[in-house]
């Protein structure tokens, strides 16, 4: 293979910059609205060892069974393929809440995270097999308000993000372990005799895992599943009136929803409360991401009994409603000045003056190469500066630079010296992009 025949591995894409400037703006919003609520960054390894997923996940779930991206080292301690790489945030999470003894902290913990993830997906329109979340957890505490407090922090940034009126909330109640239980065992029942009329695919999850019938795409399943029992009638009082109240602060924080049956969520380990921001018009086919209850997967990983609730968004997927909705990301990726200059002398005093406009805070670009200044000028046109300054000989004998407007096509000369306060003073104070370690603290956070 030639060099000129690489190409990004099947599933994957590069992020380029002008989608990096949505990574970075959606990123921004999601560290706003967190901190905002008490959450903190946590970063978990990008693989781990593979039970964590099976046992948490669930080993008849698609992921697990398909997409698991496995991980073999030569020199492997715990045997060929003890790691996968991450599919999702919260088993690892979970993991490092055991870990760690934060079940010590005040509770709950609340953590948000930002990352690339990995499944080994058949790759499909706006998705692949490395792609992007942003995750929120609250652990160590149950109770209807938390779950409707998560859910408005993940309103607020897709309402930050203006993409908010294009989605509907789905909510469901699913109910505990035990209530799940009985509604497959009445579910098993009910497909004796029908399970002949079912898709291939739908025939193997009645095997494996039941639930997944319920959102399923197949026609003649769906049409089967009008005269099943409902998972409605298993659910015990007590997580009917949990749910009840989930939906009354849900009404009272003035946030809408549609309760829907069929919502169950893809892995085993959610409980009682599932919900999904869906397309308006496509449904769950351009989903931006969801979440749920999991009060019983720290125990199965090895903790004590302990509840918790998370979310996730796929990032890729918000970009498209982004971009579909005519909403451009802001950045500040413009080239305010570019500097041109000509012969060893003009160029050394350049860039001693890009040096000092940069550290003032002007975009800056120039003293590049050895081109004519004609040349230069083609460069900064083309990079889209607003102004540009140009050096030759005269110019370094004289002490002075010549400041050209490149909207107005107008040009003047300047005393060397009287560059940088003329070019800030054309700017303006307010557009200038300082920035100091100092004001990080406090707030100090990796853009990834």
């Amino acid at each position: 293979m030639t060099e000129a025949q690489f190409r990004t591995p099947k599933g994957t894409h590069d992020i380029l910059p002008e989608d990096n400037r949505y990574m970075t703006y959606i990123k921004k919003a999601v560290r706003h609205r967190a901190r905002q609520a008490g959450y903190q960054r946590i970063d978990t390894p990008l693989f781990e060892r593979r039970d964590i997923f099976e046992r948490g996940i669930g080993e008849h779930t698609d992921i697990v069974e398909k997409e698991l991206f496995l991980v073999s080292s030569p020199h492997a301690e715990d045997g060929e393929y003890a790691f996968a790489l991450r599919p999702e945030f919260t088993a690892g999470i979970c993991r490092s809440y055991i870990e760690h003894s934060m079940d010590q902290l005040p509770q709950p913990v609340e953590f948000y995270s930002i990352g690339p993830l990995f499944r080994h997906d058949r790759p499909q329109k706006g998705r692949y097999r490395q792609f992007h979340q942003c995750n929120l957890e609250v652990i160590g505490l149950k109770d209807p308000s938390i779950d409707a407090q998560l859910i408005q922090v993940v309103s607020k940034i897709f309402g930050d993000l203006q993409i908010l009126d294009r989605l509907t909330l789905q909510i469901n109640n699913i109910g505990m372990a035990e209530n799940r239980q009985a509604y497959i065992a009445a579910l098993r029942e009910y497909f004796i005799g029908k399970e002949r009329n079912l898709p291939d695919s739908d025939r193997q999850r009645l095997e494996t895992n039941p639930l997944r019938l319920l959102d399923s795409k197949e026609e003649d399943t769906q049409i089967l599943l009008k005269s099943a029992p409902t998972l409605d009638q298993f659910l015990s009082d007590e997580s009917k009136e949990y749910h009840q109240t989930v939906l009354e602060y849900l009404d009272t924080l003035g946030i809408p929803y549609e309760q829907n049956p069929g919502l169950v969520r893809g892995l085993d380990y959610y409980t009682q409360t599932v919900f999904e921001f869906w397309d308006q018009h496509t449904g769950s086919q351009n989903a931006v991401g969801g979440g749920g209850r999991y009060d019983g997967l720290i125990e199965l990983l090895g903790g004590k009994p302990t509840p918790g609730i998370g979310f996730a968004g796929g990032m890729e997927r918000i970009i498209w409603h982004m971009k579909e909705a005519d909403i451009p990301a802001p950045h500040k990726d413009q080239v305010d000045v570019f500097v041109a200059q000509l012969g060893p002398e003009a160029k050394k005093q350049c860039l001693l003056l890009i040096s000092q406009l940069r550290d003032r805070g002007v975009h800056t670009l120039g003293a590049l190469g050895e081109a004519s200044l004609k040349s230069q000028m083609r460069h900064a046109d083309k990079f889209g500066a607003k102004f540009a300054l140009l050096m030759g000989q005269m110019e370094v004998k004289e002490g002075t630079i010549i400041l050209r407007d490149m909207a107005a096509g107008k040009q003047q000369h300047v005393s060397f010296d009287e560059a940088i306060p003329t070019v800030i003073k054309l700017l303006g104070e307010k557009n200038l992009d300082t920035y100091s370690i100092k004001d990080a603290l406090g707030y100090v956070d990796a853009d990834t």
